[in-house]
């Protein structure tokens, strides 16, 4: 936002990683976002706070704390949304709009307007989900592929748009396009969106189940039904399946709210959707151990990867973490090998060996597992590391890499339904 020309305040309630952003610091990784930091720091428009009264005076207020699943149940909790905003009311001042970016259950927004009608805010409600990909949100952010206003009805919803074009005067004036509606609509958009990619990646790793049954490839499968222009071929790789902080999450309480909603039967298969998704960890540490014998204790297998997707350091619900926390259980002498998520996971599982280092994780390895497909890893040369391991054999995760040149190579290779 600042980089767009407004005067921004960024407020959070740990101070450590406001210090932290203040200095230029970005508390994780993500590719062009210390350059952008910084060259907003060094406008003057930017500044980080860890006191809410630093919000006075602003005239929108976007609200982008996190909704993580609940300790309770599969739904979303929503006490950081609730509470932020509570704590933000004496700050905010007639004609402000506070601006939705969590993923939340629908009927939020609506409550949350209740909230400020109750405290004779004079303040307004308005959806505005994000879309933003890790390793890819900045320019997400910058240039999105959509807009999406969820508004009051009448004047009210009117002074909230306004506001918002202006906030996002750019992006649109690029042409972006724009999509106003409700609250319950812009609420839905981004579980609804989540929920449908996350259908779609479990849809081929089924198919991934059924062609090592019957000797099919799927990945020939991907291709050959993505040329259909009505299922297209993104996300259609069949692999150890989706993780992050969104989908995972996001469709279990999509599902919840439905129940409470009085139509769960509608979402039903979502759980089906999750179930294969972790299914697909099982099967990958089972390959894996399936490949260190009867007894594979203090076998050497190298894990590859610790985030959930390339070009991050997230490993919340990461599928590669999972494998490897799998196999550790197992008695597995374990390598992780990640170029970014090395330091966040010596903290959270100091039980894991992990490293930077490729050429030394590999060492006398017994088996390699590929779980998160960053460029370094596909772009392996398998003749190159072949003498470095004790027993060539990969298990491709991600298929990802290329079966004849490893084979070729003297590899055991080993994919997901491919042949």
């Amino acid at each position: 936002m600042a980089t767009l020309g407004h005067d921004v305040v960024g407020i959070d309630v740990d101070v450590e990683k406001i210090a932290a952003l203040n200095a230029g610091i970005p508390p994780f990784f993500e590719p062009g976002f210390p350059e952008i930091l910084r060259e907003a720091l060094d406008s003057g428009r930017l500044s980080f706070s860890s006191t809410m009264a630093s919000a006075a005076g602003a005239e929108v207020h976007f609200l982008a704390v996190g909704t993580p699943q609940s300790v309770e149940g599969d739904g979303a909790d929503l006490s950081y949304v609730f509470g932020a905003t509570r704590e933000l009311l004496p700050h905010l001042s007639a004609g402000n709009v506070l601006v939705g970016k969590s993923t939340v259950p629908v009927g939020t927004a609506e409550a949350l307007q209740e909230i400020l009608d109750e405290a004779e805010t004079g303040a307004t409600v308005a959806w505005n989900p994000e879309f933003l990909r890790e390793g890819f949100a900045v320019g997400d952010t910058l240039h999105p592929d959509r807009i999406v206003y969820g508004l009051a009805a009448g004047e009210r919803g009117q002074r909230a748009k306004a506001q918002l074009d202006a906030v996002y005067a750019s992006p649109l004036a690029d042409g972006t396009p724009l999509i106003p509606t409700d609250f319950a609509t812009a609420e839905l958009v981004k579980v609804a969106a989540n929920a449908f990619l996350a259908t779609k990646i479990s849809f081929i790793n089924a198919m991934s189940e059924i062609a090592d049954v019957v000797g099919a490839d799927v990945t020939d499968l991907a291709d050959a039904i993505g040329h259909d222009n009505r299922i297209g071929r993104r996300f259609l790789n069949a692999g150890v399946g989706f993780g992050g902080g969104c989908l995972p999450k996001d469709i279990r309480a999509f599902a919840t709210r439905a129940d409470e909603l009085g139509v769960g039967s509608s979402l039903n298969f979502l759980r089906e959707v999750d179930s294969i998704n972790l299914r697909q960890r099982e099967r990958v540490a089972a390959l894996a151990l399936a490949q260190l014998g009867t007894d594979p204790t203090g076998k050497r297998a190298v894990v590859l990867g610790l985030a959930f997707k390339p070009n991050s350091d997230d490993m919340r619900d990461s599928p590669a973490l999972d494998v490897a926390l799998r196999l550790h259980d197992a008695g597995v002498n374990v390598v992780s090998v990640d170029p970014a998520a090395v330091p966040r996971a010596q903290q959270l599982h100091p039980q894991l060996t992990t490293t930077t280092d490729i050429n030394a994780a590999l060492t006398d390895a017994e088996v390699v597992v590929l779980a998160t497909e960053w460029p370094e890893f596909v772009q392996l040369d398998p003749t190159a590391i072949h003498a470095r391991v004790k027993t060539p054999t990969i298990i491709d995760a991600r298929n990802a890499l290329a079966p004849s040149d490893w084979r070729e190579a003297g590899w055991t290779y080993i994919g997901l339904g491919r042949p």
